[in-house]
């Protein structure tokens, strides 16, 4: 059961379990040799501690009369649901609106001294982000979901393998602070063992040092060592289009019913969005211990880059290893003499098709460099800039 702001008793509760309500903790600091801190299964660590001491000594006006942090397990039009503990340990969440706030489910946040809204984003140590807006609009950041520690990124077997698609979500997967992990779903509808092995070695090209699992999530074949990447009340997110299986994914890992299914069409295999709410979804305790979190997102139709930073090159960082040999180190790749990428392609060692996929994505990013930074001039001028976390 969620409460409407304001949080009331549930807020009280916690801060005399575990802190003043001030930003300050009965038993010295809030670290992880509080043990029975409930917020420790939802993530909370040492790395959390030390974020949440600097914020409490440089900002502590802003923190006055506000608790400690909880986690945005839900986003509902403009609402945030915010636990301080799993379901299970019988701390209720709260319900607070995210006035004047960019919040995203897996967030820590501090909720106002009136128990209404979120006051404050921690410092996000991790985040996954898109661009929200297309051709025609203002260029606008979505983050899908924060404070990750690894991204499942879901493509079915029983399509042809969309390697341009799955470069781009890499790229924003890298680049998020992530590790991405290759899920490849619905293993039960392929005909033979050939076929699938096909489709590894295709990908495998595509996501060169990336885990790859095979899994059926109506069978449940290879769903228990997905569980690994959870251990340790760490943090999953899936990121996949419509159709490729998530929601079966998610109801199997979980053991119940979290997401409603869909059929797909059979010509080519794609459906529709099922998932229509991100939210925080508990993994089972077993056979891993300390079982961690699902990020469940809706199926994204288009991957847009926001800013890769480091990501492309550690997307096609074959591409950049070769890159190293070129005569010129400003080389485009393109028909300069001594080019090292070129001729991998020339002697058929790199797809050309890769090649221009980096370059598109690269040119991509350029231009959307371009556009933010002539945004922020503009909002100079105007004399404001957005509030981020």
């Amino acid at each position: 059961m969620v409460r409407e702001a304001p949080a009331g008793e549930a807020r009280q509760h916690f801060d005399e379990s575990f802190g003043t309500g001030s930003g300050e903790v009965r038993h010295g600091k809030a670290t992880v040799s509080d043990v029975n801190d409930p917020r420790i299964a939802l993530g909370w660590n040492v790395t959390w501690d030390v974020t949440w001491s600097n914020l409490c000594r440089d900002r502590a006006a802003d923190l006055q009369g506000t608790g400690l942090p909880g986690r945005v397990a839900r986003l509902d039009r403009g609402w945030s649901t915010v636990w301080y503990g799993p379901p299970s340990t019988g701390v209720e969440p709260v319900r607070v609106r995210n006035i004047g706030a960019e919040v995203a489910v897996g967030d820590w946040v501090v909720v106002s001294a009136d128990g209404e809204k979120v006051e404050m984003v921690l410092p996000r140590h991790s985040a996954f982000m898109r661009r929200a807006s297309f051709e025609g609009q203002r260029a606008e950041a979505h983050t899908i979901a924060a404070n990750i520690d690894v991204v499942f990124l879901l493509h079915a077997l029983v399509s042809p393998p969309n390697q341009r698609r799955l470069e781009r979500e890499l790229v924003l997967a890298f680049d998020s602070g992530a590790t991405p992990v290759l899920i490849l779903t619905k293993l039960d509808l392929m005909e033979s063992a050939e076929a699938v092995d096909h489709c590894v070695n295709t990908l495998e090209a595509v996501a060169p040092g990336v885990d790859i699992h095979v899994v059926s999530g109506i069978r449940g074949d290879g769903l228990d060592a997905l569980l690994q990447y959870a251990s340790g009340y760490r943090t999953v997110a899936l990121l996949g289009a419509s159709g490729v299986g998530k929601s079966t994914i998610v109801n199997t890992l979980v053991g119940g019913q979290v997401q409603s299914t869909a059929a797909v069409r059979e010509g080519d295999q794609r459906g529709r969005h099922t998932t229509t709410a991100v939210q925080l979804v508990a993994l089972p305790s077993e056979p891993v211990g300390e079982a961690g979190w699902l990020i469940d997102t809706p199926g994204v139709r288009a991957v847009s880059l926001w800013s890769s930073g480091t990501g492309i090159e550690r997307a096609f960082a074959d591409i950049f290893a070769l890159s190293e040999k070129c005569r010129f180190r400003d080389c485009k790749h393109e028909e300069e003499p001594g080019c090292a990428v070129s001729a991998a392609v020339t002697h058929g060692t790199l797809d050309p098709r890769r090649l221009d996929s980096m370059k598109r994505l690269v040119a991509e990013e350029a231009s959307l460099e371009e556009e933010q930074k002539a945004r922020l001039k503009v909002e100079d001028r105007r004399g404001f800039r957005k509030r981020k976390p």
